[in-house]
């Protein structure tokens, strides 16, 4: 990789403490037109080292290879608790968003308290994404770049949809919390065991989009 450009990329991704935004690479270079080819040529060289250029929605970054993250792993991580509540709250903006609380609300049939809002404020996994334009203007919200590189996802289209819900057979279990909850057992940083049963819900129309 002698190329300028493609060093003076991996320098910035080297450099930075989180993913950068393809647009903001593509500025960076001379040779603004050969950014896609640049970062995958980065990536192929990178793939059998210690550690990959993933990227994640329209993001960039250097990361541990994956089958190495275990022998890395030189301290204890502190689990923080997600309530049933914050999960079903979080799985209903991702597939509805953007969404207001009072919306959230009618999907999940109870009032619910700043607590599972602020929380996932404060994990980084949700925002504010402007005010519907109805009386009172409420606060819409709506999942972040963040959620997405968490759950390991390249866009919200990766959520399964309603098909293929059904055809999974989770769809009469509020599948998108059931899904989001299953992808969330393997992260060290939560311990979200919910021990209430969830209730079953035959009709998802008003939860899940079809696309």
């Amino acid at each position: 990789m002698e190329n300028k450009d493609i060093k003076l990329l991996e320098a910035i991704l080297f450099a930075s403490g989180e993913p950068i935004d393809e647009a903001d690479l593509r500025d960076k270079i001379n040779a603004k037109e050969n950014i896609v080819n640049y970062l995958t040529q980065i990536k192929e060289f990178y793939n059998s080292r210690g550690i990959n250029l993933i990227k994640t929605g329209n993001k960039w970054s250097f990361r541990t290879s994956e089958d190495l993250k275990d022998e890395l792993t030189i301290f204890k991580t502190q689990k923080r608790k997600l309530s049933r509540a914050a999960l079903e709250t979080l799985s209903i903006i991702a597939y509805q968003q953007p969404i207001t609380r009072s919306e959230i609300e009618n999907i999940r049939g109870v009032q619910m308290g700043r607590g599972s809002i602020d929380h996932l404020m404060e994990i980084g996994w949700i925002k504010p994404s402007g005010r519907k334009n109805i009386p009172g203007k409420p606060t819409l919200w709506s999942t972040t770049d963040l959620f997405i590189e968490h759950f390991g996802l390249n866009s919200l289209s990766d959520l399964p949809n309603k098909d293929e819900l059904k055809a999974s057979g989770f769809l009469d279990k509020r599948a998108a919390i059931a899904t989001i909850s299953d992808i969330a057992q393997n992260d060290e940083n939560l311990n979200n065991e919910i021990k209430d049963e969830i209730e079953e819900d035959n009709n998802l129309d008003d939860f899940i989009q079809s696309n």
